[in-house]
């Protein structure tokens, strides 16, 4: 039976996780990147809000969730939607109208791809992004998605917990993001000249919206407004106010001050590495999480990539690769069936095979998406390629790409 409260919230989350990308994401990005290249950085968040919802209502909800095909990937038996209507489906909720569900993980499919442009940023020709884009989301996020979420999927009947896609969304999208940081190379004059954020209050607002959102990514995974939210809900937010503080103090130890660019960003970390974990652990636990994400984020994004020398512009690998990875590894760690009975418990817990199944969801879609994602970029260089030229590099994106400007000064 469709429940009216199930139904509204859900609807409700919908519009926050859709607000996530634009204009979350949008303004969080936009505001790191230089001057030259704001408009074209909010473009590809806006597009792929736009490119991904006709893509998913088409072929990607049902390769997704759609009836189970060797346990990989799911048929197109509902292409366009065919059959999928207002009757809840009770293999993915009992409570809300099946196109409710699919219009819910349509905005999860939206943001996927959109992390991964921080790790391109400023560099990557738009005709390549949108056709990269699109075949990412259909062989990468698509099947990894069925994997974890999809009836039948290989690391659903293993028992692997992710409650709103620490390893469909942020995982998948992190480790590509790195194999585009390297494949597309460095920005010109990485390293050598200042690269600062143009605009930290478009960072601040974007964090902020990311943040409000992420209410919506994680409390509306319950499916239901029931006590399950409730308790994903306080994690979220404790997740992400321990990661900022964190994230705040340790510069605040090694640099003498903190800033607003540090904790925004450990908000993000935060939030990105309790998505997994948030239905299944207590308000102590994700504390627990939202202290260890700063802390590996933070050396991530601080001290490798600044030692390997790898231009991931905006840290899309460092803050959502490696979030993903913490988070869903302290799942198996910190998960108590007590929380959740859906779920199992931990290592910590009792419990050492979910860990062990983590571990296997992880190193799966690591490989996974290191493989597409190379061959895709392989393919798309050869075919298009994927950097603008160093001209249209220096000149800026906004007026190359898309003859725009986000700012006019008037004498």
């Amino acid at each position: 039976m469709i429940n009216s409260g199930d139904t509204a919230w859900v609807l409700i989350s919908t519009a926050l996780v859709m607000m996530m990308t634009a204009p979350g994401l949008a303004f969080f990005y936009g505001g790191l990147v230089r001057r030259k290249n704001v408009l074209a950085t909010m473009m590809q968040s806006f597009f792929v809000l736009c490119l991904i919802s006709i893509q998913w209502i088409l072929w990607g909800y049902s390769l997704s969730f759609g009836p189970d095909k060797g346990h990989f990937i799911g048929s197109l038996a509902w292409f366009g939607l065919k059959g999928v209507g207002m009757a809840p489906n009770p293999d993915y909720a009992a409570t809300i109208p099946h196109l409710l569900f699919m219009v819910y993980q349509m905005m999860f499919a939206v943001i996927t791809p959109g992390l991964i442009t921080g790790a391109f940023a400023e560099r990557m020709k738009f005709s390549t992004y949108v056709i990269f884009t699109l075949l990412w989301a259909t062989l990468v996020y698509d099947p990894v998605c069925h994997w974890v979420w999809g009836a039948g999927g290989w690391l659903r009947n293993m028992g692997v917990l992710d409650f709103a896609g620490g390893i469909v969304v942020h995982l998948s999208s992190g480790i590509s993001a790195l194999i585009c940081a390297l494949m597309l190379g460095k920005r010109r004059g990485y390293g050598r000249e200042p690269m600062p954020p143009h605009n930290l209050p478009l960072v601040v607002l974007g964090a902020a919206l990311l943040w409000f959102g992420w209410f919506g990514f994680n409390a509306g995974s319950a499916l239901a407004a029931n006590g399950l939210a409730v308790s994903a809900f306080i994690a979220t937010n404790t997740a992400a106010s321990a990661a900022a503080l964190t994230w705040m103090a340790i510069e605040w130890k090694l640099a003498g001050k903190p800033t607003i660019l540090g904790g925004a960003t450990g908000a993000v970390a935060g939030l990105a590495t309790v998505t997994p974990a948030a239905g299944f652990v207590s308000p102590i636990s994700a504390m627990i999480i939202g202290i260890a994400a700063s802390l590996v984020c933070y050396t991530a994004v601080a001290v490798v990539k600044l030692k390997l020398a790898y231009d991931d512009s905006l840290d899309a690998f460092g803050v959502h690769g490696v979030g993903g990875t913490v988070g869903a590894l302290m799942t198996g760690l910190l998960a108590q069936k007590i929380i959740n009975p859906a779920g199992n418990n931990g290592l910590l817990f009792g419990n050492i095979g979910q860990f062990k199944v983590q571990l296997i969801g992880v190193a799966a879609t690591i490989v996974y998406a290191i493989v597409a994602t190379f061959v895709l970029l392989k393919v798309l260089d050869a075919l298009m390629g994927l950097r603008v030229t160093d001209e249209d590099e220096v000149v800026g994106l906004d007026i190359t790409q898309h003859e725009e400007s986000a700012y006019t000064l008037l004498d």
